[in-house]
């Protein structure tokens, strides 16, 4: 109930709200989660930055398995804020965001102020993989309500995978940009780390050990492969059938059972972007990332 009640305070306070126009109800409920996104900032002992589908709930899984075995978490709860925390004060809270609202709540649209005070990991995930992955997300899993929220193409809408991608509010271009302002933000924060979601795929019980070393909670070789093996991705797809989290929401729940384009866990493969188009859409898309994006985190040279 603890991490329920903000939502359905939010929903109340919105309710009344159904008479006003539609943009002008978009943007009481962007400042409203934008609130409560800046709430869970000002709490947090570290700040889990990405953009969607860059591995997040695949980490995230690593790191309530850690927990969980390290700690005695029972194992149905997902780590999510500070739940682990409120059991035992020994995990750090963690604030996973894709700080998708703050700007409306706070109106710092060009920089990442809000976070300057705060330990940042920012995961980070070629972002043509990701735009692709985004896609499958919106178009078989996304509620009409998020769409709305975030500029997405309508929906229902007839969209091309390619259109999608190359779309400046919700594909390519938006994701570089995010990117970017992070690439420019990162090193005025009090401390940060980034993972890449590639260097996870090829050595994953490397990747945890830096993170839970700079979360200040070592673990030993035998709990990091513990963790690593849990989510191994044919486990990770058995879970999300068995809905193993339910008690964590939808976060780990297939759209349509049998069908894998529906699911959370999809394909994760890197470079898989390059399947689903032609040499020519290629160009277009690799010349993107290599005209407009930052280097920083080795997507770009």
């Amino acid at each position: 109930m603890h991490d329920v009640w903000p939502t359905i305070t939010r929903e109340l306070i919105l309710l009344p709200c159904l008479v006003l126009p539609k943009q002008q109800r978009i943007n009481i409920d962007r400042w409203l989660r934008g609130r409560e996104e800046n709430r869970k900032l000002q709490l947090t002992d570290y700040v889990l930055m990405s953009w969607g589908k860059s591995g997040r709930t695949w980490l995230r899984v690593m790191m309530s398995r850690y927990y969980q075995q390290k700690f005695g978490i029972p194992e149905k709860y997902m780590l999510g804020f500070d739940n682990y925390h409120r059991m035992n004060a020994a995990v750090p809270s963690v604030f996973f965001t894709h700080s998708n609202y703050l700007r409306n709540y706070t109106g710092n649209w060009d920089d990442k102020a809000g976070f300057y005070g705060k330990k940042v990991i920012m995961l980070v995930r070629d972002p043509r993989d990701v735009a692709v992955s985004q896609y499958f997300q919106w178009k078989y899993r996304m509620k009409r309500r998020k769409k709305e929220l975030n500029w997405y193409p309508p929906h229902n809408s007839d969209v091309s995978l390619f259109d999608f991608v190359m779309n400046e509010d919700a594909g390519l271009p938006c994701i570089i940009r995010f990117f970017n302002i992070w690439a420019q933000e990162l090193p005025k924060v009090e401390a940060s780390m980034v993972l890449r979601y590639e260097d996870m795929r090829q050595q994953p019980a490397a990747a945890l050990e830096r993170l839970f070393s700079f979360m200040e909670t070592p673990g030993t070789d035998a709990e990091i492969r513990d963790a690593v093996e849990f989510a191994a991705y044919e486990n990770m797809k058995k879970l999300e059938e068995k809905n193993a989290f339910r008690s964590s929401g939808a976060r780990l729940v297939p759209g349509r059972k049998g069908d894998p384009n529906t699911y959370k866990v999809r394909r994760a493969k890197v470079g898989g972007y390059r399947d689903y188009f032609d040499d020519g859409q290629l160009a277009q898309i690799d010349a993107l990332v290599a005209d407009t994006m930052r280097p920083d985190f080795g997507y770009s040279s």
